[in-house]
């Protein structure tokens, strides 16, 4: 483990014991990695989106820590949760966008699509969520690894540690896992 891996593991123990203190320097920690998750998001939408990469991280990051349990084991675990939150937000978002396009609202909506190549259309993107819920009922760990590996941007090696199973398992299911979704999103 590196020392900055190290850090952050013994800043988010400290977090989880109460101390608030050490918050600002968890985020210095961590922000870099959570601003490459945001903009591999973003990457991939339209050019004229309207949310910057500091946006979501700001916005996952205060969900993550203003979590009542804070239950995160490392700094792969943590970036894990942030990914997932970050996904969330994009998605509901988007489920907004959708129902402002049937006139749902009037206003004009801050945040676009999520970040998925060939998917900018708001029914697009809650089209691969149901899915990925889908695949989460069939088999929760292909869900989970999609969900770290696509959204969250962790490497094969990060998601087999945080699900304590091998680089190869990681590589097996995480392929299977893609064609499953393709699949299920063709349809």
């Amino acid at each position: 483990m590196d020392s900055q891996a190290g850090e952050v593991t013994r800043l988010l123990g400290d977090l989880r014991s109460g101390n608030k203190d050490v918050e600002a320097q968890l985020f210095t920690l961590v922000y870099d990695e959570l601003r490459r998750i945001a903009a591999a998001y973003l990457r991939r939408e339209r050019p004229d989106h309207t949310l910057q990469p500091t946006a979501l991280v700001h916005e996952a990051y205060l969900r993550l820590v203003d979590q009542s349990e804070q239950n995160w084991e490392n700094r792969a675990h943590f970036l894990g949760i942030g990914a997932h939150l970050m996904r969330q937000i994009l998605v509901d978002h988007a489920r907004k966008r959708d129902a402002e396009k049937r006139g749902g609202g009037e206003r004009p909506v801050t945040l676009d699509e999520i970040a998925l190549p060939g998917f900018k259309q708001p029914e697009e993107i809650l089209a691969l969520d149901e899915a990925l819920c889908r695949l989460e009922q069939l088999d929760k760990r292909q869900s989970q690894i999609v969900e770290l590996r696509f959204f969250g941007g962790l490497t094969e090696e990060e998601i087999g540690d945080l699900l304590e199973v091998s680089t190869r398992t990681i590589k097996r299911e995480w392929s299977v896992a893609k064609a499953w979704l393709y699949a299920e999103i063709t349809k």
